[in-house]
């Protein structure tokens, strides 16, 4: 356990993070919870320890070395799944207000239990789909910035995630893969979400060395009052 923290911790300081022994500590009860309510539900096919730290910890706060958390105060998580990148993003930056929407309501009484159990202010777990959640006016055009990460090709993640961002704001879609295709043919569903893309970036996990892309997408304009669409058409029907 201190082999593993001790890297974890060390490779965030070179990126300006520093950790709290309480810090440490809240990670170690999530891998704990985690590994212990993965045997009951399908939270995640990883669960050796190390590579939990490297694949879901440190690469969900990696979304903080491209994007200033400090410029930041609401994030809107979308099919956050575990909770990643919303909570492993909490922790290291106690100030952000998450809220984390997911449509499987056992993953959002996880969420809950672990938010309670690490002592996080401010984070609130909704059930929910994304396109009936994002029609309400409480979370439309509301959040500075909204992530997904992993969860679908980019013309339906923008449909997904934008009508979260208010103007101005940004959405940080985390992906694998070279995203290129996917960027070009996402325009549209950008130009029609208002929205532009700002920047991509290209980043290596530390050990296994695997990609990962960040694509930073920031909005320009208020929500068109017909998107989302209704539940299931952005991921059938996506905007090509």
């Amino acid at each position: 356990m201190i082999e593993t923290e001790g890297w974890f911790s060390r490779l965030l300081y070179e990126h300006g993070i520093s950790c709290t022994e309480t810090q440490l500590e809240q990670f170690d009860m999530y891998y704990r919870l985690l590994v212990e309510w993965n045997e009951k539900m399908n939270l995640t096919g990883i669960t050796e320890r190390e590579a939990v730290y490297e694949k879901h910890f440190y690469d969900s706060v990696s979304l903080s070395f491209v994007k200033d958390m400090n410029t930041v105060g609401t994030i809107a998580d979308i099919g956050s799944g575990a909770g990643f990148p919303s909570i492993p993003l909490k922790i290291c930056f106690p100030h952000l207000q998450v809220t984390i929407v997911d449509s499987l309501n056992k993953r959002i009484q996880f969420l809950q239990h672990l938010v309670s159990q690490l002592g996080l202010e401010h984070v609130t777990c909704v059930h929910g789909r994304a396109e009936d959640i994002a029609r309400l006016p409480e979370h439309r055009d509301h959040y500075d910035l909204a992530t997904a990460r992993a969860v679908a090709r980019l013309a339906s993640l923008n449909e997904l995630c934008l009508p979260f961002v208010r103007p101005q704001g940004m959405f940080a879609a985390m992906k694998g893969a070279d995203p290129e295709d996917e960027l070009k043919e996402s325009k549209r569903s950008m130009t029609e979400l208002k929205a532009k893309r700002l920047s991509s970036h290209h980043l290596k996990l530390p050990f296994e060395q695997s990609d990962r892309h960040l694509i930073l997408i920031e909005k320009i304009g208020g929500t068109p009052s017909k998107y989302p669409r209704k539940a299931g058409l952005p991921l059938k029907q996506p905007l090509l």
